[in-house]
């Protein structure tokens, strides 16, 4: 997956003056890790601790002299070609720098997440590791079907592959990559850093901080291709319905390809791979069938609707509508905005910048450059904010905020609010949200505020009360001119799973149990009486307060795989969780949510049902999540027959 460099900067390797030019332009938190992990000397890393504030690059102030000597030390060990290999480090040695990598005191419970991670230390458990190498038989005759070829399908895909398990990727599309494959809007890109938006067993030569979409999916295109999984994924095929057959231990699914023909295939294990964003959410607002001009949701853009000189009306503004809204300001005559409720809009300096040349050159030449990049990414965006999320009863300003942390946050996200548009009171009015930092999803400014402040630019705090042929009129009764209406409405991310039908052995479906809003499963990824089945970003898996969701996947399929072997080398033919476990964890989950931010009550949110319990987002810390998935609790399933003796 590492980009090779061209023959001529191979040729200048060991000049030391041309590699500290390289490194001038590369992130000086990393090279100073690389220069103490190849050395073990600690004087540059406590000369620099003091003017590191954080895990972000542009949260240092290392002073130019400083930077240069740790340049200069690292080029010259690089220069000389050597074969460079990590030195012995203490651990005493090796906690201290992770804490003046993070910018501050690091508890000692995330530390083996974060090394696993980053990849300072093995993580080869994150696929299946046999602990009895089954026969070529055995294997042979076991059979994963995987519903999807998104990120979580592919990932799936490439641990079995490794694995030996057979496997088979069913995909609707007639291309890989799930929603980066489907959501092709204008500046449609992560809000999660790039080099922690990747598998970490993958590592990509990203070439911006934020990457686009077409970027994601070139990645995950490299990655099936890389780890050879195009061979096993079927694609323009649906999986229609699948049916438990008890006797057999197997799931019957029926596949349906392009032409509308017909077949069923058998497995062992069914994978929906699925994801919670697949179902476009489009308000129910009378007269949307008579509007007369060009309509769209931003999950299924027509590159082919003219935008110049058009009046154009969106309605959203949360992550979708935040990047589509500026270039599709660009270039309409006139643009107006619709949203129910503001959100908290964040800046970040790398939202829009590439990843200089320097970077990309360290990230393949300096050892250890890259795992350290990933660590201070993964700190940054992970957990550390987990506790502002946090209500205290005995907090004063309930209304607007959670503790004294989160009031912090608000003031800051209202102070960078106003520093773009202060000077309009009218408009600020109508940014600030009223509810506390995080109770909806927290967005990146893509130049958002700039964009408002364009003369032919519209927002209004309404909903659409009625579509008419050329118009739509607001509940505040404003009628507004339209020959476009884009929807950046969101999905119906509650209503999880709805193809292919899924049905058990006492023919009760899974739709049944749900109906549209109440998905509920074990760990996120099982459900009692439906054995042999495992989900992927399933209910309660979506991270609401940093990291990634990559990163949930990759969790999940550790714990998926730990399920497979315990069936393998068991010599089971069934498994299913429990439904005192299953009881259990929801119940924790519920408490627990009842205490963080998406429960608040001055607001709605995609996390929450109509009821307002939360079924997308995970309540619990990434580190915690990764406690629970990391090894198999036998007791919290049962096992069919046909056990055999270890």
């Amino acid at each position: 997956m590492l980009r090779t460099l061209p023959n001529e900067q191979h040729k200048r390797l060991h000049d030391a003056t041309v590699i500290a030019e390289m490194l001038s332009e590369a992130d000086i938190v990393p090279l100073l890790m690389s220069l103490v992990q190849l050395t073990c000397d600690r004087e540059l890393l406590e000369e620099a601790a003091p003017y590191i504030h954080g895990a972000w690059n542009f949260q240092e102030a290392i002073p130019a002299p400083l930077r240069r000597t740790i340049i200069d030390r690292l080029a010259a060990i690089l220069a000389r070609g050597e074969d460079l290999q990590a030195a012995p480090l203490s651990r005493e040695l090796l906690r201290r720098m992770i804490d003046v990598a993070a910018g501050e005191k690091v508890a000692e419970e995330f530390v083996p997440l974060l090394l696993e991670e980053s990849g300072l230390e093995p993580a080869e458990d994150r696929g299946l590791v046999w602990r009895k190498q089954p026969d070529k038989e055995t294997l042979a005759a076991f059979h994963v079907i995987i519903v999807g070829a998104g990120l979580s399908g592919i990932c799936m895909g490439i641990r079995l592959k490794q694995a030996g398990v057979p496997f088979t990727i069913i995909e609707k599309n007639r291309h890989l990559g799930g929603t980066w494959y489907e959501n092709t809007y204008p500046d449609c890109r992560v809000d999660t850093p790039s080099h922690f938006y990747c598998f970490s067993f993958a590592p990509n030569d990203w070439s911006r901080h934020f990457s686009d979409q077409r970027e994601v999916l070139a990645y995950l295109e490299r990655c099936a291709r890389d780890f050879r999984i195009l061979e096993h994924i079927r694609f323009q095929t649906e999986a229609t319905e699948a049916v438990y057959e008890e006797g057999e231990a197997r799931w019957r699914i029926t596949l349906r390809d392009a032409q509308g023909q017909t077949e069923e295939v058998r497995c062992n294990i069914l994978v929906p791979a699925v994801g919670q964003l697949t179902h476009a959410a489009f308000p129910d607002v009378p007269g949307l069938q008579t509007f007369a001009g060009a309509l769209m949701h931003s999950s299924r853009w027509n590159a082919d609707v003219q935008l110049e000189g058009k009046r154009v009306v969106m309605v959203g503004t949360g992550a979708s509508g935040i990047q589509i809204g500026p270039a599709v300001a660009e270039k309409a005559a006139h643009f107006t905005v619709i949203q129910r409720t503001p959100h908290w809009v964040m800046h970040n300096p790398n939202y829009h910048l590439p990843i200089t040349s320097g970077s990309r050159w360290a990230y393949h030449n300096v050892p250890y450059y890259r795992q350290w990049i990933r660590f201070q990414l993964f700190w940054a965006t992970g957990d550390r904010i987990h506790d502002t999320l946090r209500k205290d009863p005995n907090w004063p300003h309930a209304d607007v905020s959670l503790n004294a942390r989160n009031h912090e946050m608000r003031e800051a996200l209202i102070a960078y609010a106003r520093s773009k548009v202060g000077h309009r009171p009218d408009l600020l009015e109508k940014v600030i949200p009223s509810y506390p930092p995080y109770g909806k999803r927290m967005l990146r400014d893509n130049h958002w505020f700039d964009m408002l402040l364009k003369p032919h630019v519209s927002l209004y705090n309404d909903e659409i009360a009625e579509v008419l042929p050329d118009r739509v009129r607001l509940n505040g009764g404003e009628e507004i001119e339209a020959d476009v209406l884009i929807f950046a409405t969101g999905f119906q991310a509650a209503r999880m799973i709805v193809s292919p039908a899924i049905i058990n052995a006492s023919g009760t479906s899974l739709r049944d149990i749900w109906g549209d809003e109440e998905p509920r499963a074990f760990l996120g990824v099982a459900v009692p009486e439906f054995p042999n089945m495992f989900i992927l970003y399933g209910p309660n898996t979506n991270v609401g307060h940093g990291g990634s969701v990559i990163y949930q996947v990759e969790c999940q399929v550790r714990y998926i795989l730990r399920c497979i072997r315990e069936m393998i080398e068991g010599g089971y033919s069934s498994i299913e969780c429990t439904r005192e476990a299953f009881e259990d964890y929801n119940r924790r989950v519920d408490e627990e949510h009842a205490q963080l931010v998406w429960t608040h009550p001055g607001k709605k949110n995609w996390y929450q049902n109509s009821k307002g319990r939360v079924v997308t987002n995970t309540p619990w810390r990434l580190v915690d999540y990764w406690q629970f998935t990391r090894e198999l609790k036998t007791s919290d399933f049962t096992f069919g027959p046909g056990r055999a003796e270890h």
